[in-house]
């Protein structure tokens, strides 16, 4: 008996989905709420989890194929019969991955070795049974006892396929290490398709979460993930980073800069994703359709960058949340928009709408692209509240757990250009927004101050802001007084009764 999974609907205005990567193949055991596929749509990327848990017996839509909302997507049944093809519909070879049945033993090669357990000897290259089994469901390996010297160690094979070793006179309480996952008949050829390491629960790992544990040098086989079916989160490898003493040490030096690897991408050609064509039309309309331009202030940050060093630590102990410079800038910026609301406008027709909030859009920067989830009622909240939900939006946008209709609604944008080093640059203004806050680089400085009556030269913590506005309603002088308003703000540093904590 197997039970249809349909597209779910993705969001009040989402009607369709393109099928992007299938995360599981025919004959894969998937758990509840497991992820099954991920999906592209016109607002963002995101997976969809299994509601059942059983075998997939068949796929109903390939990779790239575009479908409605409530259409069949995959069949799931409990595994007693054979389902269809055991390939992906339309899949390239890049996201191939095993069938059901055991690989020969010739091709049989996998990405990782299962690890041997620590008292087995070096096992003999002997080949495993082609006619047996495939193994059941992940499990750990149960630890051996080692063998007798005229048998190989069962467990200390690696786990070539899920046969069994051959039958002679293993040792009584060995038994066969059971596969973690069904053997891949061809190493992945990006690492943005490749599984979990042996040892790892937390299949699919995202090419993020897999840089930052090789920038930690953490061993994702050693993590537990806390994602939904057990994958491997950021957070998760920040924590177990922290837990080693390795985070420390993370960060390359100028001195011991290792030189830039040249890209695969090169001399290559991809198709664009569907939510870089939805980014790239955006873009040009909003340049043809506005007359874009910005303006530049510049900002002394030190009395801010003196807040947070002082009240860092408790900070975090209070809300679980580390505090950047960008929860101060976006409280600037929201005070800033209540005073000046054109800035928080947007154009209907002949008409200019104010809205009675300021809902903060925030740019994330994802592996599929630039995404700008909201912060509602950003005006009204605290440094510590607009730091949480800074901080969880960004995560969830980077592991595609975000749901549509947080990406709309937004009345004005805050990137943090600044966060790749750059001083500051020109941000594109998006429909139906007119205007969008660029934050630099945090640097310091020599800057001629005054005190007391007397200009002198000092070392102090510098940024650039840059304001991107539409100047069909948004005049120079608007900008000009919006840009002020923040600088004063951020120049007073007067957060103590805004931090929240």
């Amino acid at each position: 008996m197997s039970e249809s999974v349909n597209l779910p609907a993705l969001g009040e205005s989402v009607t369709e989905g393109t099928v992007t990567r299938w995360l599981k193949n025919v004959g894969d055991r998937v758990e509840v709420d497991e992820p099954l596929l991920e999906v592209s749509t016109d607002k963002v990327d995101t997976e969809i989890p299994s509601p059942i848990a059983g075998v997939i017996e068949e796929i109903l839509v390939a990779e790239d194929e575009t479908v409605e909302v409530g259409a069949p997507l995959v069949r799931i049944g409990d595994g007693s019969g054979g389902g269809g093809s055991t390939d992906v519909p339309g899949a390239d070879a890049e996201v191939e991955a095993a069938p059901s049945a055991p690989a020969e033993p010739s091709a049989a090669a996998p990405s990782a070795p299962a690890e041997p357990a620590p008292s087995a000897a070096p096992a003999p290259s002997a080949a495993p049974a082609p006619s047996a089994a495939p193994a059941p469901s992940a499990a750990p390996a149960p630890s051996a006892a080692p063998a007798p010297s005229a048998a190989p160690a069962p467990s200390a094979a690696p786990a070539l396929s899920a046969a069994p070793a051959p039958s002679a006179a293993p040792a009584p309480s060995a038994a066969p290490a059971p596969s973690a996952a069904p053997a891949p008949s061809a190493v992945p050829a990006s690492s943005h398709d490749a599984p979990a390491q042996a040892g790892s629960n937390a299949g699919y790992i995202t090419p993020i979460v897999r840089k930052l544990a090789a920038e930690h040098g953490v061993d994702l086989a050693s993590i537990t993930g806390t994602g939904v079916g057990g994958r491997i989160r950021k957070q998760d490898v920040l924590a177990a980073a922290e837990s080693s003493g390795s985070a420390a040490a993370a960060p390359a030096t100028s001195a011991a800069r290792e030189p830039l690897e040249a890209s695969p991408l090169r001399g290559t050609t991809v198709s664009m994703s569907r939510l870089r064509k939805v980014i790239a039309e955006r873009a040009v309309v909003s340049m043809q359709s506005t007359a874009q331009l910005t303006s530049v202030v510049e900002v002394d940050v030190t009395k801010v960058a003196a807040l947070r060093s002082s009240v860092k630590d408790a900070f975090l102990e209070a809300t679980g949340t580390k505090l950047s410079f960008l929860p101060f800038f976006a409280k600037a910026a929201t005070e800033a928009l209540r005073a000046f609301p054109i800035i928080n406008a947007t154009v209907d027709g002949d008409s200019i709408v104010y809205p009675d909030t300021e809902n903060l859009s925030i740019a994330v920067d994802t592996e599929r692209g630039l995404l700008t989830p909201v912060v509602r009622g950003a005006g009204d909240k605290s440094i510590a509240e607009l730091a949480g939900d800074i901080a969880d939006l960004a995560a969830r946008t980077r592991d595609n757990q975000l749901k549509p209709d947080e990406l709309a609604g937004g009345t004005f944008t805050l990137t943090n250009t600044g966060s790749r080093g750059a001083l500051f640059d020109t941000p594109v203004v998006f429909l139906p927004q007119v205007a969008i806050l660029g934050t630099g680089v945090v640097t310091k400085k020599p800057t001629v101050v005054t005190i007391d009556g007397e200009d002198v030269i000092a070392i102090r913590s510098m940024v650039y802001l840059a304001l991107s506005y539409d100047h069909r309603i948004v005049d120079g002088a608007d900008a000009a007084r919006f840009l002020t308003a923040v600088k004063a703000r951020l120049e007073e540093a007067d957060f103590d009764a805004d931090l929240g904590i």
